[in-house]
């Protein structure tokens, strides 16, 4: 299962005016020479000056966050961990309208960014190269609503070469989506049979459709788009006659496409499994530090004021956990 919408992160805002970047520039040199003057002259003790200037200030701002020293020493001068995301997956991770990454798992990357002191910033791509993005360097890590799987931690999946860790955060699992009042009559799988089904390329959502397509007299005819949104499209369009996505996903477009005429759910949630944040393999401190993180904000509320905000509820986990799926 594999899905993808609130709160944008904050983003450093305008430059200043020529004039005033002559003015900072010449006022930042008098402090440079002011400083070497008082470093010459002043106080030598040990500590003399600490927390002076915006560096200091800083650095003792992150080291204040509780799990800031649990952090690998590159992330914790970088004072960012770069996150690979899909952000097409409302209400799990979206853009909004000021084109900035919102919903669930921004909202709680931002409630872990503030007990780790670092900023998790999302950074948008393709979601069956996310993994391998990871594992080239890309990014640090990929919080995208990827089901935790075996298949995933041991890279034998398509979409995850090389394999990662996961710090299980949620759970979700796939549910049917259908345009409102269901004119085809669809409850079940097995009433895909015969049928054109939309899904994801890469997700567990794909691999459901494949497998049930294996059980049918008559075949599925089989829609696999590269984002999500193509998916739901494809359906509100009429070119499909299902969606299968994510639990959450599904009901998130059940409650608001079109003021909440356009599509419905039908059926039982299908095989609830773990969502996890990827980690690389080699990478055993900051998987800690991402587990302990998540935990923190279970046992501080935080996570729980995310989840109901994005009526999400159904997914909350007590307790985090590394490779569950």
């Amino acid at each position: 299962m594999t899905a993808r919408t609130t709160r944008p992160l904050p983003t450093v805002g305008g430059a200043p005016r020529p004039s005033a970047r002559r003015r900072l520039a010449v006022a930042g040199a008098l402090a440079v020479a002011g400083s070497l003057l008082l470093t010459a002259c002043g106080d030598q003790t040990d500590g003399a000056g600490a927390g002076d200037g915006d560096g200091g200030t800083k650095a003792q701002k992150k080291s204040q966050a509780p799990l800031f020293d649990k952090l690998p020493k590159d992330i914790q001068e970088a004072g960012v961990i770069k996150v690979g995301s899909d952000i097409a997956y409302a209400p799990i991770e979206f853009m909004n309208e000021k084109g900035e990454p919102d919903g669930v798992d921004p909202d709680l990357a931002e409630a872990m960014g503030k007990v780790l002191g670092v900023e998790l910033k999302f950074e948008n791509g393709t979601f069956d190269q996310l993994v391998l993005g990871m594992n080239s360097g890309r990014y640090d890590i990929v919080m995208s609503a990827m089901t935790d799987t075996k298949e995933r931690q041991k890279g034998e999946s398509e979409d995850a070469e090389g394999g990662a860790d996961f710090v299980d955060y949620f759970k979700a699992g796939s549910a049917i989506l259908v345009k409102k009042g269901n004119p085809e009559k669809i409850e079940t799988l097995e009433d895909l049979c015969g049928r054109t089904v939309a899904a994801q390329r890469g997700t567990a959502n794909e691999t459901l459709v494949k497998k049930q397509d294996k059980e049918c007299d008559e075949g599925i005819d089989e829609f696999i788009a590269d984002k999500d949104t193509d998916s739901i499209t494809q359906l509100q369009n009429g070119r499909a006659d299902a969606v299968v996505t994510d639990f959450p996903v599904a009901l998130y477009n059940e409650l608001t496409a079109g003021g909440g005429k356009l599509f419905e759910v039908v059926g039982e949630q299908i095989d609830a499994a773990p969502y996890g944040i990827a980690v690389s393999k080699k990478d055993t401190q900051l998987r800690d530090a991402l587990k302990e993180a998540v935990q923190a904000i279970i046992d501080n509320g935080e996570y729980a004021k995310v989840l109901k905000e994005w009526k999400a509820e159904a997914g909350a986990i007590e307790e985090a956990t590394v490779n569950a799926g």
